[in-house]
């Protein structure tokens, strides 16, 4: 795997990270949904949900797309150990990796904010 801007900008540990952190995300949706639905807590707290799905979301999108949001607003990229980043001097290139960026956060929020309003239907 290599660097292609707004394509890939992440290998596989850093791909592992995210889609372990979606699924953390998405196991802490679940147990506060049913907490919620247990306990019998106002309907309109479940809007809170949308911060861990669109978390759980955020975190399966970059995996499945080889792509870190973060990493592409701040001009960044790695392939190598967890941790470790490289520069993206290109400006063009950046430009590119900020559009895809923003489009997978454009994702994630869609995705959270769908679980949530879901969520008052329960």
């Amino acid at each position: 795997m290599e660097y292609v801007p707004g394509v890939c900008n992440i290998g596989g540990e850093e791909i592992r990270y995210r889609r372990n952190f979606g699924w953390f995300s998405l196991a802490l949706t679940v147990v506060l949904f049913l907490l919620m639905m247990t306990t019998g807590i106002g309907r309109w707290w479940r809007l809170t949900l949308f911060l861990p799905a669109t978390m759980s979301a955020y975190g399966f999108i970059q995996a499945r797309s080889k792509f870190c949001a973060g990493f592409a607003q701040r001009g960044l990229f790695n392939f190598g150990p967890l941790g470790g980043t490289s520069k993206v001097e290109d400006e063009e290139y950046r430009s590119k990796d900020r559009r895809k960026g923003l489009q997978i956060t454009a994702y994630s929020w869609t995705v959270g904010a769908a679980v949530a309003l879901v969520s008052l239907l329960a």
